[in-house]
C-alpha cells in the first residue's frame, strides 16, 4: 500500500520543525480526570511523565508556558474545584504561568487562549501536548491552525482511550491515538514523536 501525500505537502505548508525556546508551550487538559475512574486513559503514566519532561525543558529554555484545563462543572470527572479535576501535580503551574479555562475541545473556542498568547509576546510556534489526543490535542491544533499558528504536536506526551467504533468493535486507544496525530499532521501542524526528538534542536 503506497500512501497518499499530505495535505500539508500538497499545499506547500512548512513542515520545518521549531526550537522549543523560540516557541510557546501548550500544556492541554492534564488533569487528574484521566487518571483514574470513568476517563482514565490507556498510558496516561507515560504520556504524563513525558509532558513533565517536556514542561521542565520549555522552562529551562525560558520558553512561555500555557496551562489549559477543561471546565466541566461541579460534581463532572472535570470539576476544577475538586481533586479529580486539577492539574496533575507533575505538570502543575508554577507562579506566573497562565491557565486558561475551557469547556469546549478546541482551547481557542470562548477562550482567553489567544490574548493570553499575545499578552506572552508568542510568536506563530506553539508545542501542544496532553489529553486526549483524538480530542482536546486534535481540536486545539485545529484552532491554532485556522488562526495562523504553527501547532508541533509531541506524540508521546499525548494519550487517549478506548472507544466503540461504529460497526460495533472495539477501536483500542493505540489505534484512535495514531489516527489522531495522522490527522494532525495531515494539515493542522506537525508531530514529532518524543520529548528528546524537540528538545535536542
Amino acid at each position: 500500500m503506497t500512501a497518499s501525500p499530505s495535505l500539508r505537502e500538497v499545499i506547500g505548508l512548512d513542515d520545518r520543525l521549531p526550537r522549543l525556546a523560540d516557541a510557546t508551550l501548550v500544556m492541554i487538559d492534564f488533569q487528574n480526570t484521566y487518571r483514574t475512574g470513568v476517563m482514565a486513559l490507556d498510558g496516561a503514566g507515560p504520556a504524563l511523565a513525558a509532558g513533565a519532561r517536556l514542561l521542565a525543558a520549555a522552562r529551562a529554555a525560558g520558553t512561555p508556558v500555557v496551562h489549559i484545563v477543561n471546565d466541566g462543572g461541579e460534581g463532572t470527572p472535570y470539576d476544577i474545584r475538586a481533586e479529580i479535576g486539577a492539574i496533575s501535580t507533575e505538570v502543575a503551574p508554577a507562579d506566573g504561568e497562565p491557565v486558561v479555562v475551557k469547556q469546549f475541545p478546541d482551547a481557542f473556542h470562548d477562550t482567553v487562549l489567544e490574548k493570553t498568547l499575545r499578552g506572552l509576546g508568542a510568536g506563530k510556534d506553539l508545542v501542544l501536548a496532553g489529553f486526549m489526543t483524538h480530542m482536546c490535542v486534535t481540536f486545539t491544533a485545529q484552532g491554532a491552525f485556522k488562526l495562523g499558528y504553527r501547532p508541533t504536536v509531541v506524540a508521546e506526551a499525548t494519550a487517549t482511550r478506548s472507544l466503540n467504533a461504529p460497526d460495533g468493535t472495539v477501536l483500542p486507544a493505540t489505534t484512535l491515538h495514531t489516527a489522531a496525530l495522522t490527522t494532525i499532521g495531515d494539515l493542522f501542524g506537525t508531530v514529532i514523536p518524543t520529548v528528546e526528538d524537540l528538545t535536542a534542536r
